[in-house]
């Protein structure tokens, strides 16, 4: 498992507007899709390709383009929907598909209850879009699903992470044969006694979507 905490300025501004609990939903949900374009970029650094020749108005010349399969992005139902639209700005040609997970409020274990995915995900990148990393267990499952059904390059893209949320999937994950990377915003202090990120920003989809 490999962590790359995504460490500049321009995210670090907008995580700032995020955890702010003055920042409304409309403007919540603007720089969730900016931060994670930031992010992405990142994330997509060992997207695959493949060379692609082309005629410049000046000559030949080779360049590259996505490789196929094309990559897969997986938002985490409901709150990673929020963060789909600045994933595809930045990977327009990637196919969606979608895994609906929640967390029980009391074991903390996380429950699928949709799947909208390819049964066969051979030869897949997969990127999954959850927009925290608390206790872990979510991510967990999430990622066990995807290889279960082929997938052999996975990354998750989350906004904010707790340690003890990044120790549970190191540990679980540890005889994982496929490579996973997480990329986050940030780390945040620790988990509080209900199982959500200090200092934190909150519950994502509530702020994204609103209290239903």
């Amino acid at each position: 498992m490999r962590v790359h905490i995504a460490d500049h300025q321009l995210i670090s501004h907008k995580l700032t507007y995020l955890r702010d609990k003055r920042t409304d939903s409309p403007t919540f949900r603007r720089l969730t899709e900016e931060l994670v374009t930031l992010l992405a970029y990142e994330a997509t650094r060992e997207v695959r390709v493949e060379p692609f020749q082309i005629e410049t108005p000046v000559a030949s010349t080779t360049g590259i383009k996505l490789a196929k399969p094309k990559p897969l992005v997986v938002p985490i139902l409901r709150a990673g929907l929020g963060m789909l639209e600045g994933m595809v700005r930045l990977l327009p040609s990637a196919e969606v598909g979608f895994l609906g997970m929640m967390r029980n409020e009391e074991t903390l274990e996380a429950i699928t209850y949709a799947n909208r995915l390819p049964d066969d995900l051979s030869g897949r990148q997969c990127y999954v879009l959850d927009p925290m990393l608390a206790t872990g267990g979510t991510l967990v499952d999430a990622i066990r699903f995807l290889v279960e059904r082929g997938a052999d390059d996975i990354t998750a893209i989350t906004l904010i992470s707790a340690p003890e949320g990044i120790l549970h999937v190191e540990r679980s994950l540890a005889h994982l044969s496929v490579p996973f990377t997480l990329v986050t915003g940030a780390v945040d202090e620790r988990l509080n006694e209900n199982g959500y990120i200090v200092p934190g920003l909150g519950d994502a989809g509530d702020r994204l979507y609103g209290i239903v």
